[in-house]
Protein backbone atom coordinates (compact mmCIF):
# COMPACT_ATOMS: atom_id res chain seq x y z
CA UNK A 1 0.00 0.00 0.00
CA UNK A 2 1.41 3.77 -0.62
CA UNK A 3 1.79 5.82 2.26
CA UNK A 4 0.64 9.01 2.34
CA UNK A 5 3.35 12.34 3.50
CA UNK A 6 3.08 13.55 6.66
CA UNK A 7 4.42 16.42 7.95
CA UNK A 8 6.52 16.92 11.55
CA UNK A 9 3.16 16.96 13.51
CA UNK A 10 2.50 13.86 11.84
CA UNK A 11 -0.54 15.28 10.04
CA UNK A 12 -1.38 14.35 6.34
CA UNK A 13 0.25 16.59 3.92
CA UNK A 14 -2.14 16.66 1.00
CA UNK A 15 -1.07 18.35 -2.33
CA UNK A 16 -3.40 20.02 -4.67
CA UNK A 17 -3.27 22.31 -7.74
CA UNK A 18 -4.63 25.88 -7.27
CA UNK A 19 -5.33 27.20 -10.99
CA UNK A 20 -5.70 31.09 -11.19
CA UNK A 21 -7.85 32.27 -13.93
CA UNK A 22 -7.50 35.58 -15.46
CA UNK A 23 -10.28 36.84 -18.10
CA UNK A 24 -9.16 39.41 -20.62
CA UNK A 25 -10.76 40.58 -23.53
CA UNK A 26 -12.51 37.54 -24.20
CA UNK A 27 -9.65 35.46 -23.19
CA UNK A 28 -8.83 33.39 -20.77
CA UNK A 29 -5.47 33.12 -18.95
CA UNK A 30 -4.63 30.20 -16.43
CA UNK A 31 -1.65 29.44 -13.92
CA UNK A 32 -1.58 26.61 -12.06
CA UNK A 33 0.65 25.79 -8.88
CA UNK A 34 0.90 22.70 -6.73
CA UNK A 35 0.81 23.42 -2.81
CA UNK A 36 0.29 21.31 0.13
CA UNK A 37 -2.04 22.13 2.37
CA UNK A 38 -0.06 24.66 4.50
CA UNK A 39 0.00 26.77 1.46
CA UNK A 40 3.53 26.27 0.40
CA UNK A 41 3.89 26.18 -3.14
CA UNK A 42 6.11 23.90 -4.99
CA UNK A 43 6.05 24.08 -8.70
CA UNK A 44 5.37 27.30 -10.34
CA UNK A 45 3.44 27.63 -13.57
CA UNK A 46 3.61 29.32 -16.06
CA UNK A 47 4.35 33.36 -16.13
CA UNK A 48 3.61 34.13 -19.51
CA UNK A 49 0.60 35.22 -21.51
CA UNK A 50 0.89 32.02 -23.41
CA UNK A 51 -0.47 29.19 -21.76
CA UNK A 52 0.39 25.66 -22.26
CA UNK A 53 -1.70 23.13 -20.38
CA UNK A 54 -0.15 21.63 -17.32
CA UNK A 55 1.72 19.08 -17.89
CA UNK A 56 2.20 20.12 -21.45
CA UNK A 57 5.69 21.50 -23.43
CA UNK A 58 5.98 22.87 -26.58
CA UNK A 59 8.52 21.14 -29.02
CA UNK A 60 11.43 23.15 -29.61
CA UNK A 61 13.88 23.67 -32.29
CA UNK A 62 17.20 21.54 -31.90
CA UNK A 63 19.15 24.16 -33.15
CA UNK A 64 19.09 27.59 -33.37
CA UNK A 65 20.31 26.96 -37.50
CA UNK A 66 17.13 24.88 -38.27
CA UNK A 67 14.63 27.60 -37.70
CA UNK A 68 16.73 29.94 -39.90
CA UNK A 69 16.86 27.14 -42.33
CA UNK A 70 13.48 25.88 -42.04
CA UNK A 71 12.22 29.83 -42.42
CA UNK A 72 14.79 30.57 -45.39
CA UNK A 73 13.34 27.01 -46.82
CA UNK A 74 9.97 27.74 -47.02
CA UNK A 75 10.27 31.52 -48.17
CA UNK A 76 12.74 30.47 -50.92
CA UNK A 77 10.74 28.38 -53.60
CA UNK A 78 10.19 27.54 -57.00
CA UNK A 79 9.05 31.35 -58.05
CA UNK A 80 12.18 33.17 -56.82
CA UNK A 81 13.76 31.34 -59.44
CA UNK A 82 10.96 31.15 -62.09
CA UNK A 83 8.87 34.70 -61.50
CA UNK A 84 10.70 37.07 -60.03
CA UNK A 85 13.46 37.30 -62.50
CA UNK A 86 11.21 37.35 -65.87
CA UNK A 87 9.15 40.25 -63.57
CA UNK A 88 12.60 42.39 -63.02
CA UNK A 89 12.94 42.13 -66.97
CA UNK A 90 9.45 42.79 -68.38
CA UNK A 91 9.05 45.84 -65.45
CA UNK A 92 11.79 48.35 -66.41
CA UNK A 93 14.94 46.08 -65.42
CA UNK A 94 16.58 47.46 -62.25
CA UNK A 95 13.96 50.13 -61.76
CA UNK A 96 11.54 47.45 -60.70
CA UNK A 97 13.70 47.23 -57.74
CA UNK A 98 12.80 50.42 -56.52
CA UNK A 99 9.01 49.78 -56.13
CA UNK A 100 10.04 46.12 -54.81
CA UNK A 101 12.59 47.61 -52.20
CA UNK A 102 9.65 49.55 -51.02
CA UNK A 103 6.79 47.64 -50.56
CA UNK A 104 9.44 45.07 -49.12
CA UNK A 105 10.26 47.66 -46.21
CA UNK A 106 6.55 49.07 -45.95
CA UNK A 107 4.71 45.80 -45.89
CA UNK A 108 6.71 42.89 -46.49
CA UNK A 109 8.96 43.00 -43.69
CA UNK A 110 6.69 44.23 -40.70
CA UNK A 111 4.19 41.87 -41.83
CA UNK A 112 6.84 39.11 -41.92
CA UNK A 113 8.23 40.23 -38.33
CA UNK A 114 4.69 40.23 -37.00
CA UNK A 115 4.06 36.80 -37.72
CA UNK A 116 7.12 35.35 -36.35
CA UNK A 117 6.42 37.46 -32.92
CA UNK A 118 2.83 36.37 -32.79
CA UNK A 119 3.57 32.61 -32.73
CA UNK A 120 6.52 32.53 -30.75
CA UNK A 121 4.75 34.78 -28.00
CA UNK A 122 1.79 32.24 -28.40
CA UNK A 123 3.28 28.74 -28.88
CA UNK A 124 0.65 27.91 -31.23
CA UNK A 125 -0.19 27.35 -34.65
CA UNK A 126 -2.09 29.26 -37.31
CA UNK A 127 -5.33 28.97 -35.79
CA UNK A 128 -4.54 28.54 -31.83
CA UNK A 129 -2.86 31.76 -31.65
CA UNK A 130 -6.40 33.83 -32.21
CA UNK A 131 -7.40 33.28 -28.32
CA UNK A 132 -5.65 36.60 -27.86
CA UNK A 133 -8.66 37.79 -29.87
CA UNK A 134 -11.29 34.89 -30.71
CA UNK A 135 -13.72 36.21 -32.99
CA UNK A 136 -10.59 36.58 -34.74
CA UNK A 137 -9.95 32.28 -34.98
CA UNK A 138 -11.63 32.15 -38.36
CA UNK A 139 -8.40 33.19 -40.17
CA UNK A 140 -6.45 30.43 -39.13
CA UNK A 141 -8.87 28.18 -40.38
CA UNK A 142 -8.55 30.40 -43.47
CA UNK A 143 -4.79 30.04 -44.16
CA UNK A 144 -5.11 25.99 -43.30
CA UNK A 145 -7.49 25.57 -46.47
CA UNK A 146 -5.19 27.64 -48.34
CA UNK A 147 -2.06 25.62 -47.55
CA UNK A 148 -4.27 22.53 -47.96
CA UNK A 149 -5.76 23.66 -51.53
CA UNK A 150 -1.70 24.53 -52.97
CA UNK A 151 -0.49 21.64 -51.44
CA UNK A 152 -2.98 19.70 -53.93
CA UNK A 153 -0.97 21.32 -56.85
CA UNK A 154 2.48 22.00 -55.51
CA UNK A 155 3.27 18.35 -55.27
CA UNK A 156 2.34 17.79 -58.68
CA UNK A 157 5.34 20.77 -59.51
CA UNK A 158 7.78 18.60 -57.32
CA UNK A 159 6.28 15.34 -59.14
CA UNK A 160 7.27 16.80 -62.99
CA UNK A 161 10.93 17.67 -61.34
CA UNK A 162 11.46 14.25 -60.08
CA UNK A 163 10.07 13.05 -63.49
CA UNK A 164 12.78 15.23 -65.26
CA UNK A 165 15.16 14.24 -62.82
CA UNK A 166 14.76 9.99 -64.06
CA UNK A 167 14.09 11.16 -67.46
CA UNK A 168 18.04 13.16 -67.48
CA UNK A 169 20.27 9.97 -66.63
CA UNK A 170 20.88 8.81 -70.29
CA UNK A 171 23.38 10.13 -72.56
CA UNK A 172 20.72 11.43 -74.90
CA UNK A 173 18.08 13.64 -73.18
CA UNK A 174 14.83 13.00 -74.16
CA UNK A 175 13.69 16.58 -75.13
CA UNK A 176 16.74 16.84 -78.08
CA UNK A 177 15.38 15.65 -80.86
CA UNK A 178 11.65 15.40 -82.59
CA UNK A 179 11.72 11.29 -83.44
CA UNK A 180 10.16 11.02 -80.33
CA UNK A 181 6.84 8.49 -80.48
CA UNK A 182 5.20 11.09 -78.82
CA UNK A 183 6.31 14.10 -81.46
CA UNK A 184 3.80 15.46 -83.73
CA UNK A 185 4.46 16.57 -87.36
CA UNK A 186 5.02 20.40 -85.98
CA UNK A 187 7.76 19.46 -84.13
CA UNK A 188 10.96 21.45 -85.36
CA UNK A 189 14.34 21.04 -84.01
CA UNK A 190 14.84 24.55 -84.69
CA UNK A 191 13.80 27.21 -82.92
CA UNK A 192 10.48 27.88 -83.16
CA UNK A 193 10.30 31.45 -82.63
CA UNK A 194 12.48 32.24 -85.50
CA UNK A 195 11.13 34.50 -88.16
CA UNK A 196 12.78 32.18 -90.92
CA UNK A 197 10.17 29.52 -89.86
CA UNK A 198 7.33 31.42 -91.29
CA UNK A 199 5.01 28.81 -89.17
CA UNK A 200 3.34 29.98 -85.95
CA UNK A 201 1.99 26.47 -85.40
CA UNK A 202 5.92 24.88 -85.05
CA UNK A 203 6.83 23.54 -81.64
CA UNK A 204 10.26 22.97 -80.04
CA UNK A 205 11.59 19.39 -79.03
CA UNK A 206 11.50 20.76 -75.23
CA UNK A 207 8.04 22.28 -75.59
CA UNK A 208 7.12 18.72 -76.96
CA UNK A 209 8.42 16.46 -74.44
CA UNK A 210 6.60 18.71 -71.59
CA UNK A 211 2.85 18.97 -73.27
CA UNK A 212 2.78 15.73 -75.09
CA UNK A 213 5.65 13.08 -73.66
CA UNK A 214 4.90 14.32 -70.03
CA UNK A 215 1.42 15.76 -69.84
CA UNK A 216 0.02 13.69 -72.47
CA UNK A 217 -2.11 16.77 -73.27
CA UNK A 218 -2.68 15.37 -77.22
CA UNK A 219 -5.44 13.05 -75.16
CA UNK A 220 -7.47 15.48 -73.76
CA UNK A 221 -9.67 18.55 -74.91
CA UNK A 222 -9.54 20.45 -71.66
CA UNK A 223 -10.85 19.99 -68.03
CA UNK A 224 -13.82 18.42 -69.36
CA UNK A 225 -12.01 16.10 -70.91
CA UNK A 226 -9.25 14.71 -68.16
CA UNK A 227 -8.56 10.86 -69.58
CA UNK A 228 -6.92 8.19 -67.71
CA UNK A 229 -3.97 8.64 -65.00
CA UNK A 230 -0.73 8.12 -66.21
CA UNK A 231 1.25 5.54 -63.98
CA UNK A 232 4.77 7.12 -64.00
CA UNK A 233 3.81 10.88 -62.78
CA UNK A 234 1.21 8.89 -60.77
CA UNK A 235 4.59 6.71 -59.30
CA UNK A 236 6.67 10.34 -58.98
CA UNK A 237 3.68 11.78 -56.99
CA UNK A 238 3.60 8.98 -54.95
CA UNK A 239 7.55 9.23 -54.16
CA UNK A 240 7.10 12.77 -53.20
CA UNK A 241 4.62 12.10 -50.48
CA UNK A 242 6.56 9.28 -49.37
CA UNK A 243 9.51 11.78 -49.30
CA UNK A 244 6.92 14.80 -47.32
CA UNK A 245 5.88 11.64 -44.68
CA UNK A 246 9.66 10.65 -43.65
CA UNK A 247 10.50 14.00 -43.60
CA UNK A 248 7.68 15.00 -40.97
CA UNK A 249 6.86 11.81 -38.86
CA UNK A 250 8.78 13.38 -36.12
CA UNK A 251 7.71 16.71 -36.10
CA UNK A 252 10.46 19.60 -36.31
CA UNK A 253 13.12 17.52 -35.03
CA UNK A 254 13.06 15.68 -38.13
CA UNK A 255 12.44 18.42 -40.59
CA UNK A 256 14.66 20.84 -38.79
CA UNK A 257 17.14 18.20 -39.85
CA UNK A 258 15.89 17.91 -43.56
CA UNK A 259 16.24 21.05 -44.25
CA UNK A 260 20.40 21.45 -43.83
CA UNK A 261 20.16 19.54 -47.20
CA UNK A 262 16.91 21.38 -48.89
CA UNK A 263 17.39 24.98 -48.27
CA UNK A 264 21.27 24.95 -48.79
CA UNK A 265 21.50 22.71 -51.71
CA UNK A 266 19.71 25.71 -54.35
CA UNK A 267 21.99 27.93 -52.97
CA UNK A 268 25.13 25.55 -54.52
CA UNK A 269 23.39 24.45 -57.29
CA UNK A 270 22.71 28.20 -58.10
CA UNK A 271 26.23 29.05 -58.21
CA UNK A 272 27.26 26.62 -60.40
CA UNK A 273 25.15 27.12 -63.12
CA UNK A 274 25.84 30.53 -62.48
CA UNK A 275 29.47 30.08 -62.58
CA UNK A 276 28.94 27.56 -66.23
CA UNK A 277 26.09 30.49 -67.24
CA UNK A 278 28.53 33.47 -67.54
CA UNK A 279 30.70 31.76 -69.42
CA UNK A 280 28.38 31.35 -72.43
CA UNK A 281 28.22 32.84 -75.36
CA UNK A 282 25.24 35.77 -75.32
CA UNK A 283 25.11 35.79 -71.45
CA UNK A 284 26.54 38.77 -70.69
CA UNK A 285 23.71 40.48 -73.19
CA UNK A 286 21.24 38.72 -71.09
CA UNK A 287 22.34 39.77 -67.77
CA UNK A 288 22.63 43.48 -69.20
CA UNK A 289 18.69 43.11 -70.82
CA UNK A 290 18.22 41.83 -66.60
CA UNK A 291 19.52 44.86 -65.31
CA UNK A 292 18.60 47.48 -67.67
CA UNK A 293 17.52 50.63 -65.87
CA UNK A 294 13.86 52.52 -67.90
CA UNK A 295 12.68 54.42 -64.62
CA UNK A 296 9.57 55.26 -67.45
CA UNK A 297 8.66 52.08 -66.86
CA UNK A 298 8.16 53.35 -63.18
CA UNK A 299 5.20 55.91 -63.88
CA UNK A 300 3.13 52.95 -65.46
CA UNK A 301 0.65 51.60 -62.43
CA UNK A 302 1.07 47.53 -63.33
CA UNK A 303 4.54 47.95 -62.25
CA UNK A 304 3.54 49.31 -58.99
CA UNK A 305 1.18 46.74 -58.79
CA UNK A 306 3.44 43.53 -59.96
CA UNK A 307 5.86 44.49 -57.26
CA UNK A 308 3.55 44.21 -54.63
CA UNK A 309 1.94 41.56 -55.42
CA UNK A 310 5.46 39.78 -55.67
CA UNK A 311 6.18 40.90 -52.11
CA UNK A 312 3.14 39.46 -50.69
CA UNK A 313 3.42 35.68 -52.29
CA UNK A 314 7.32 35.33 -52.06
CA UNK A 315 7.47 35.99 -48.27
CA UNK A 316 5.07 33.21 -47.37
CA UNK A 317 2.75 35.65 -45.09
CA UNK A 318 -0.43 34.07 -44.57
CA UNK A 319 0.51 30.89 -45.04
CA UNK A 320 0.22 30.11 -41.42
CA UNK A 321 4.06 28.23 -41.76
CA UNK A 322 5.95 31.47 -40.21
CA UNK A 323 3.49 31.57 -37.06
CA UNK A 324 3.80 27.79 -36.57
CA UNK A 325 7.88 27.60 -37.09
CA UNK A 326 8.16 30.70 -34.65
CA UNK A 327 5.68 28.73 -32.09
CA UNK A 328 8.86 26.37 -31.34
CA UNK A 329 11.59 28.95 -30.58
CA UNK A 330 12.32 29.28 -27.53
CA UNK A 331 10.04 32.44 -25.61
CA UNK A 332 13.38 35.03 -25.39
CA UNK A 333 14.24 34.41 -29.06
CA UNK A 334 15.13 37.92 -31.08
CA UNK A 335 12.46 37.69 -33.66
CA UNK A 336 13.07 40.71 -35.02
CA UNK A 337 16.53 40.27 -35.97
CA UNK A 338 15.37 36.35 -37.65
CA UNK A 339 12.95 38.42 -39.75
CA UNK A 340 15.24 40.91 -40.59
CA UNK A 341 17.50 38.48 -41.92
CA UNK A 342 15.49 35.58 -43.20
CA UNK A 343 13.39 38.44 -45.26
CA UNK A 344 16.86 40.33 -46.77
CA UNK A 345 17.92 36.83 -48.13
CA UNK A 346 14.60 35.82 -49.99
CA UNK A 347 15.12 39.10 -51.48
CA UNK A 348 18.12 38.78 -52.21
CA UNK A 349 18.04 35.25 -53.56
CA UNK A 350 15.33 35.99 -56.18
CA UNK A 351 17.54 38.94 -57.55
CA UNK A 352 20.29 36.51 -57.38
CA UNK A 353 18.54 33.58 -59.36
CA UNK A 354 17.85 36.17 -62.15
CA UNK A 355 21.62 36.38 -63.36
CA UNK A 356 21.13 32.50 -63.47
CA UNK A 357 18.23 32.85 -65.37
CA UNK A 358 19.28 35.46 -67.74
CA UNK A 359 22.51 34.15 -68.43
CA UNK A 360 21.53 30.74 -70.05
CA UNK A 361 18.12 33.14 -71.31
CA UNK A 362 21.00 35.54 -73.27
CA UNK A 363 22.80 32.25 -74.44
CA UNK A 364 19.68 30.95 -76.15
CA UNK A 365 18.99 34.68 -77.43
CA UNK A 366 22.20 34.47 -79.66
CA UNK A 367 21.99 30.74 -80.11
CA UNK A 368 18.87 31.15 -82.05
CA UNK A 369 18.94 34.26 -83.41
CA UNK A 370 15.85 35.71 -81.74
CA UNK A 371 15.03 38.72 -79.29
CA UNK A 372 15.30 37.85 -75.92
CA UNK A 373 11.98 38.65 -75.37
CA UNK A 374 10.77 35.69 -77.04
CA UNK A 375 12.89 33.51 -75.13
CA UNK A 376 12.01 34.90 -71.82
CA UNK A 377 9.21 33.76 -69.91
CA UNK A 378 8.13 32.65 -66.41
CA UNK A 379 5.99 29.75 -64.40
CA UNK A 380 6.49 26.13 -65.62
CA UNK A 381 7.26 26.65 -69.37
CA UNK A 382 10.98 28.50 -67.83
CA UNK A 383 11.78 25.66 -65.78
CA UNK A 384 10.27 22.66 -67.73
CA UNK A 385 10.90 23.86 -71.66
CA UNK A 386 13.23 26.90 -71.46
CA UNK A 387 15.79 26.24 -69.30
CA UNK A 388 16.01 22.11 -69.85
CA UNK A 389 16.61 23.66 -73.69
CA UNK A 390 19.16 25.28 -73.12
CA UNK A 391 20.77 23.01 -70.92
CA UNK A 392 20.44 19.97 -73.86
CA UNK A 393 22.73 22.32 -75.77
CA UNK A 394 25.71 22.23 -73.23
CA UNK A 395 28.70 19.50 -73.74
CA UNK A 396 27.57 16.96 -70.86
CA UNK A 397 24.13 18.39 -71.11
CA UNK A 398 22.95 15.28 -68.81
CA UNK A 399 25.06 15.92 -65.54
CA UNK A 400 23.82 20.10 -65.74
CA UNK A 401 20.53 18.49 -66.23
CA UNK A 402 20.84 16.23 -63.16
CA UNK A 403 22.07 19.56 -61.44
CA UNK A 404 19.29 21.46 -62.61
CA UNK A 405 16.41 19.24 -61.58
CA UNK A 406 18.05 18.78 -58.20
CA UNK A 407 18.01 21.94 -57.64
CA UNK A 408 13.95 22.40 -58.35
CA UNK A 409 13.58 19.39 -56.24
CA UNK A 410 15.20 21.10 -52.85
CA UNK A 411 13.57 24.27 -53.34
CA UNK A 412 9.80 22.76 -54.20
CA UNK A 413 10.42 19.86 -50.85
CA UNK A 414 11.53 22.65 -48.92
CA UNK A 415 8.24 24.57 -49.39
CA UNK A 416 5.99 20.99 -49.16
CA UNK A 417 7.24 20.22 -46.07
CA UNK A 418 6.68 23.38 -44.73
CA UNK A 419 3.59 23.58 -46.03
CA UNK A 420 2.66 20.47 -44.47
CA UNK A 421 3.55 19.93 -41.67
CA UNK A 422 2.49 23.69 -39.92
CA UNK A 423 -0.20 24.94 -42.45
CA UNK A 424 -2.36 22.04 -42.75
CA UNK A 425 -4.40 21.06 -39.33
CA UNK A 426 -2.84 17.56 -39.47
CA UNK A 427 -0.55 15.14 -41.03
CA UNK A 428 -3.24 13.09 -41.55
CA UNK A 429 -5.66 15.60 -42.53
CA UNK A 430 -3.54 16.88 -45.36
CA UNK A 431 -2.11 13.42 -46.51
CA UNK A 432 -5.91 12.00 -47.39
CA UNK A 433 -6.19 15.88 -48.74
CA UNK A 434 -3.70 15.39 -51.08
CA UNK A 435 -5.17 12.04 -52.16
CA UNK A 436 -8.38 13.53 -52.95
CA UNK A 437 -6.14 15.03 -55.88
CA UNK A 438 -3.92 12.24 -56.23
CA UNK A 439 -4.95 10.98 -59.47
CA UNK A 440 -6.43 14.47 -60.79
CA UNK A 441 -2.87 15.73 -60.79
CA UNK A 442 -1.92 12.90 -62.84
CA UNK A 443 -4.22 12.39 -65.73
CA UNK A 444 -3.87 13.63 -69.28
CA UNK A 445 -5.45 16.57 -68.89
CA UNK A 446 -4.17 17.02 -65.40
CA UNK A 447 -2.71 20.11 -66.22
CA UNK A 448 -5.79 22.21 -66.41
CA UNK A 449 -6.62 21.37 -62.80
CA UNK A 450 -3.59 22.31 -61.65
CA UNK A 451 -3.89 25.67 -63.75
CA UNK A 452 -7.77 25.82 -62.62
CA UNK A 453 -5.90 25.25 -58.98
CA UNK A 454 -2.94 28.11 -59.56
CA UNK A 455 -5.44 30.48 -60.39
CA UNK A 456 -7.64 30.73 -57.65
CA UNK A 457 -6.28 28.70 -54.48
CA UNK A 458 -4.23 31.40 -52.93
CA UNK A 459 -4.47 35.01 -55.06
CA UNK A 460 -6.94 36.79 -53.22
CA UNK A 461 -7.92 34.87 -50.65
CA UNK A 462 -4.31 35.08 -49.55
CA UNK A 463 -4.65 38.53 -49.66
CA UNK A 464 -7.74 38.95 -47.84
CA UNK A 465 -6.45 36.28 -44.84
CA UNK A 466 -3.49 38.80 -44.57
CA UNK A 467 -5.44 41.90 -44.42
CA UNK A 468 -7.67 40.40 -41.64
CA UNK A 469 -4.77 38.77 -39.67
CA UNK A 470 -3.01 42.30 -39.57
CA UNK A 471 -6.37 44.21 -38.24
CA UNK A 472 -6.97 41.47 -35.51
CA UNK A 473 -3.72 42.26 -34.35
CA UNK A 474 -3.57 46.01 -35.31
CA UNK A 475 -7.07 47.18 -34.10
CA UNK A 476 -8.31 44.75 -31.64
CA UNK A 477 -5.76 43.27 -29.97
CA UNK A 478 -4.27 46.05 -29.65
CA UNK A 479 -0.38 47.61 -31.26
CA UNK A 480 0.47 48.63 -28.09
CA UNK A 481 -0.59 45.55 -26.02
CA UNK A 482 1.04 43.20 -29.15
CA UNK A 483 4.63 45.50 -28.55
CA UNK A 484 4.59 44.60 -24.67
CA UNK A 485 4.18 41.05 -25.42
CA UNK A 486 7.68 41.58 -28.14
CA UNK A 487 9.09 43.47 -25.44
CA UNK A 488 8.59 40.82 -22.95
CA UNK A 489 10.40 38.17 -24.78
CA UNK A 490 13.11 40.20 -26.69
CA UNK A 491 13.61 43.00 -23.85
CA UNK A 492 13.17 46.17 -26.59
CA UNK A 493 9.58 47.13 -27.30
CA UNK A 494 9.67 47.70 -31.29
CA UNK A 495 10.43 51.20 -32.13
CA UNK A 496 7.33 53.74 -33.71
CA UNK A 497 8.26 52.64 -37.41
CA UNK A 498 7.06 49.03 -36.94
CA UNK A 499 4.04 50.61 -34.88
CA UNK A 500 3.00 52.55 -37.62
CA UNK A 501 3.20 50.00 -40.06
CA UNK A 502 1.25 47.46 -38.33
CA UNK A 503 -1.32 49.82 -37.01
CA UNK A 504 -1.62 51.91 -40.78
CA UNK A 505 0.70 51.07 -43.31
CA UNK A 506 0.52 47.48 -44.09
CA UNK A 507 -3.55 47.38 -43.62
CA UNK A 508 -3.65 49.87 -46.06
CA UNK A 509 -1.54 48.24 -48.64
CA UNK A 510 -3.29 44.56 -47.66
CA UNK A 511 -6.61 46.49 -49.00
CA UNK A 512 -5.39 48.47 -51.84
CA UNK A 513 -4.11 44.59 -52.99
CA UNK A 514 -7.51 42.97 -52.26
CA UNK A 515 -9.22 45.29 -54.52
CA UNK A 516 -6.63 45.98 -57.02
CA UNK A 517 -7.14 41.71 -57.22
CA UNK A 518 -10.63 42.24 -57.76
CA UNK A 519 -10.77 44.78 -60.06
CA UNK A 520 -7.36 43.34 -62.28
CA UNK A 521 -9.31 39.99 -62.67
CA UNK A 522 -8.67 37.83 -65.55
CA UNK A 523 -10.35 34.34 -65.69
CA UNK A 524 -7.29 31.37 -66.41
CA UNK A 525 -6.28 30.14 -69.71
CA UNK A 526 -3.70 27.56 -70.43
CA UNK A 527 -1.92 28.45 -73.47
CA UNK A 528 -4.46 28.64 -76.25
CA UNK A 529 -7.55 27.14 -74.05
CA UNK A 530 -9.61 29.12 -72.55
CA UNK A 531 -11.66 27.41 -69.31
CA UNK A 532 -15.30 27.16 -69.30
CA UNK A 533 -17.70 29.50 -67.14
CA UNK A 534 -18.48 26.40 -65.01
CA UNK A 535 -14.37 25.89 -64.43
CA UNK A 536 -14.66 29.40 -63.12
CA UNK A 537 -17.15 29.21 -61.00
CA UNK A 538 -15.64 26.11 -59.49
CA UNK A 539 -12.29 27.87 -58.93
CA UNK A 540 -14.24 30.93 -57.25
CA UNK A 541 -15.94 28.42 -55.17
CA UNK A 542 -12.98 27.16 -53.94
CA UNK A 543 -11.43 30.54 -53.32
CA UNK A 544 -14.66 31.81 -51.03
CA UNK A 545 -14.49 28.51 -49.02
CA UNK A 546 -11.46 29.60 -47.24
CA UNK A 547 -12.09 33.31 -47.27
CA UNK A 548 -15.77 32.71 -45.46
CA UNK A 549 -14.18 30.87 -42.60
CA UNK A 550 -13.51 34.04 -41.26
CA UNK A 551 -17.51 35.43 -41.68
CA UNK A 552 -18.63 32.25 -40.40
CA UNK A 553 -16.26 31.94 -37.14
CA UNK A 554 -17.06 35.44 -36.39
CA UNK A 555 -20.25 34.58 -36.45
CA UNK A 556 -20.23 31.14 -34.34
CA UNK A 557 -18.18 32.96 -32.25
CA UNK A 558 -20.54 35.98 -31.49
CA UNK A 559 -23.84 33.32 -31.06
CA UNK A 560 -22.13 31.01 -28.29
CA UNK A 561 -21.15 34.01 -26.37
CA UNK A 562 -22.65 34.44 -23.26
CA UNK A 563 -25.32 37.89 -23.15
CA UNK A 564 -27.43 39.45 -25.74
CA UNK A 565 -26.05 39.48 -29.52
CA UNK A 566 -25.72 43.81 -29.28
CA UNK A 567 -23.75 43.53 -25.75
CA UNK A 568 -20.94 41.24 -27.41
CA UNK A 569 -21.25 43.31 -30.64
CA UNK A 570 -20.51 46.40 -28.41
CA UNK A 571 -17.92 44.52 -26.45
CA UNK A 572 -15.76 43.85 -29.56
CA UNK A 573 -16.49 47.03 -30.97
CA UNK A 574 -14.86 48.47 -28.10
CA UNK A 575 -11.86 46.94 -28.74
CA UNK A 576 -11.14 49.63 -31.27
CA UNK A 577 -11.00 52.13 -28.87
Amino acid sequence: PNEKPVDPNGRVVCQVELILVKEHNGVQFTASTLANQAGRSHAPGPSHGHTPLPGEERETWGKKIDFLLSVIGFAVDLANVWRFPYLCYKNGGGAFLVPYMFFMVIAGMPLFYMELALGQYNREGAAGVWKICPIFKGVGFTVILISLYVGFYYNVIIAWALFYLFSSFTGDLPWVHCNNTWNSPNCSDLWAFNTSLNDSHKSTPAAEYFERGVLHLQDSEGIADLGLPRWQLTSCLGVVIVVLYFSLWKGVKTSGKVVWITATMPYLVLTVLLLRGVTLPGAIDGIKAYLSVDFLRLCEAQVWIEAATQICFSLGVGFGVLIAFSSYNKFSNNCYRDAIITSSINSLTSFFSGFVIFSFLGYMSQKHNVPLDKVATDGPGLVFIIYPEAIATLPGSSVWAVIFFIMLLTLGIDSAVSTSQHGSISLNTDFWGRLMLYLTGKLEGGIYVFTLLDHFAAGTSILFGVLIEAIGIAWFYGVDRFSDDIEEMIGQRPGLYWRLCWKFVSPCFLLFMVVVSFATFNPPNYATYTFPMWANVIGWCLAISSMSMVPLYAIYKMCTLPGKFCDVSRFYINLLY
